[in-house]
């Protein structure tokens, strides 16, 4: 980039406008994209210190969100790029997709569904202006979502922060800004499961909390049931944590230990009285109690070394079907 930003004192200098990239993951958001871009165009519109562009990122959508992204770009007064992808690759993908074309020096990420309010943008500048390489949003109240979801979603966080040796804030999402070093930084990390909030917390630099009100989803249905949230939990807990193979481990040792003690047990029953078959009921336990431990062990190691065998397999993390800018069309 031309205008490179320098530290003075704790506050960004720039020599011209910055510019700022926000990158939007979109999968079947036929019913809110246009009144999404209507927010982040009024945002753009009544912010004369910036230069921006906006990333559109259709991760293979099925209704008409691709077409309505393209009448977007062809209308717009400012720089969109719409990217589509060859498929469905999920949101993580996407949005590593959206920030490898960044050229911001510094990057927006939000969703499409306006949960996470656009209004909130301006702030997050003013912070990154003022020394903060990371601005991520935390969740203090979240409208229109299930008290199942509420308490799993806390719960998740906690787990992970204690399974981790990695500090990953709690209460938060992908909504955040990100600076174009730390974006650089996450280039260089290409590993395929992919959790984007914490490997941002892996990076450093300097990280300050942004405090909002989640909004309810405004149109459409939510893109994180019950299966892809767990998946997206597994994925975090795995991609930041060998704790649970010593926790594997440690079990194996206990239940070792007290093996022992059924060991002893049986010997003595067997040697000094007459009564073998009554410590049947006994030995069922132990039984089912070891099998279903060393399923649950199996299991845990099985989950990395799936992980090793796709990230040994080095294939591409997306591809691009379509890149498009106003020129284009």
């Amino acid at each position: 980039m031309s205008n490179q930003s320098v530290k003075n004192e704790g506050e960004r200098k720039f020599h011209g406008l910055p510019k700022i990239s926000i990158v939007v993951p979109c999968f079947n958001e036929e019913s809110v994209i246009q009144v999404t871009h209507q927010r982040l165009k009024k945002i753009i519109d009544e912010d004369k210190s910036h230069e921006y562009e906006i990333i559109y990122v259709d991760d293979g959508s099925l209704d008409d969100t691709f077409e309505l992204l393209q009448v977007i770009c062809l209308q717009s007064e400012h720089t969109v790029k719409v990217l589509r992808l060859s498929r469905n690759f999920g949101h993580q993908l996407a949005l590593s997709a959206g920030v490898s074309k960044a050229e911001g020096h510094a990057v927006v990420i939000i969703d499409a569904d306006l949960q996470d309010p656009p209004e909130y943008i301006p702030e997050m500048l003013k912070l990154w202006r003022h020394g903060a390489d990371v601005v991520y949003g935390v969740r203090i109240a979240r409208s229109g979502e299930s008290r199942f979801k509420l308490e799993t979603a806390k719960l998740f966080y906690r787990v992970i922060n204690l399974l981790s040796d990695t500090r990953i804030p709690l209460d938060t999402g992908d909504f955040r800004l990100v600076d174009q070093r730390v974006i650089q930084a996450l280039g260089q990390m290409p590993e395929k499961d992919r959790f984007i909030r914490g490997m941002i917390a892996w990076i450093g630099f300097k990280q300050v909390p942004l405090y909002y009100k989640r909004d309810a989803r405004l149109a459409g249905i939510t893109k994180y049931p019950l299966r892809k949230m767990l998946s997206f939990a597994l994925d975090g807990i795995l991609s930041f944590s060998t704790r649970p193979l010593r926790i594997a481990s440690v079990l194996g040792f206990v239940i070792s230990f007290f093996s022992v003690f059924g060991i002893l047990y049986g010997l003595y029953a067997r040697l000094f009285t007459s009564y073998w078959v009554p410590g049947w009921t006994l030995l069922f336990i132990v039984i089912l109690l070891i099998g279903g431990i060393q399923l649950i062990v199996m299991g845990i190691v099985g989950e990395y070394i799936g992980r090793i065998y796709g990230e040994v397999k080095s294939r591409p993390l997306f591809f691009i079907s379509d890149e498009i800018t106003k020129a284009d069309l």
